[in-house]
């Protein structure tokens, strides 16, 4: 959640040396660059047939293709960080309804309740970063794509692929989105680039921490643990991002962004909270 919630900098970054596409193009033939020993170490298992490759990649194509590319051309676009905030939180409560009406997942009112304060939470938090003159219809509908494809992404491979290597899903999963997005970033930006050690930083800060140690982490969860449990975590992102602020930045955080991180934190406890 700490990785999420300082993606957006690392995101924002590097976006201003090169365009979405081309962006995420870089950032995922870097990491197969760095898979690339760790599989020759560790040999994963991969994909035993046909049925369940075209499931990793539909997985992998919906988490990296699909919301990231949706997501960084919302930011491109100067989508309002607040909005792109609280538009991503309703992934949990998305989450909650689509378990509880077509996976048979039985959510207490208690979970009910904590995923409906966890949201009210997000909203004290990123008030303040809410500008809707900086909303247009394109960064929205971008960011509208980018919740639903995350939110497909997680319960497709966790009913689709739940036993899949992780490292052989990644080799795979960054191949396909490479495919895919690499003739978009050459037709549609024509793959510039403005090279610097600042690009290359976020880059790399993305590959390691995000693609490789958070999406896997998701994953693991998702596998051990009910759907609208593990992604309700996803509700602490703002607030990791809140505290970078004050630590990067020194911005102090006010009254009603404390306020919310306290809203928050009670929603997420009482959506993750089982009676034994």
């Amino acid at each position: 959640m700490a990785v999420w919630g300082t993606g957006y900098v690392a995101t924002k970054l590097g976006l201003q040396y090169a365009s979405p596409f081309t962006f995420l193009t870089l950032r995922f033939s870097f990491g197969l660059l760095c898979l690339a020993p760790v599989v020759a170490l560790w040999r994963p298992r991969w994909p035993q047939t046909r049925v369940e490759l075209r499931h990793v990649v539909v997985a992998g194509l919906l988490m990296h293709a699909v919301q990231l590319g949706a997501s960084h051309y919302a930011q491109y676009l100067g989508m309002s960080a607040g909005v792109t905030a609280l538009v991503i939180s309703t992934q949990p409560l998305l989450t909650a309804i689509i378990a509880s009406r077509w996976l048979h997942a039985r959510l207490a009112p208690g979970q009910w309740a904590g995923v409906a304060i966890g949201l009210a939470g997000v909203a004290l938090v990123v008030w303040h970063k809410i500008d809707i003159r900086e909303v247009t219809a394109a960064s929205f509908t971008a960011t509208v794509i980018a919740v639903l494809g995350v939110t497909a992404a997680t319960l497709y491979q966790r009913t689709f692929a739940p036993h899949v290597d992780l490292k052989a899903a990644a080799v795979v999963q960054f191949a396909a989105t490479v495919v895919v997005l690499a003739p978009l970033a050459a037709a549609v930006e024509g793959f510039r680039v403005q090279w610097s050690w600042a690009l290359l930083g976020a880059i790399a800060f993305l590959v390691v921490f995000a693609s490789f140690l958070a999406v896997s982490a998701l994953h693991m969860l998702m596998r051990h643990g009910e759907a609208t449990r593990v992604t309700s975590l996803m509700y602490l992102p703002p607030i990791f991002a809140v505290l970078a602020e004050l630590a990067l930045f020194h911005v102090v955080p006010s009254a009603l962004t404390l306020a919310g991180i306290a809203v928050t934190c009670a929603g997420v406890a009482m959506a993750v909270w089982t009676r034994k």
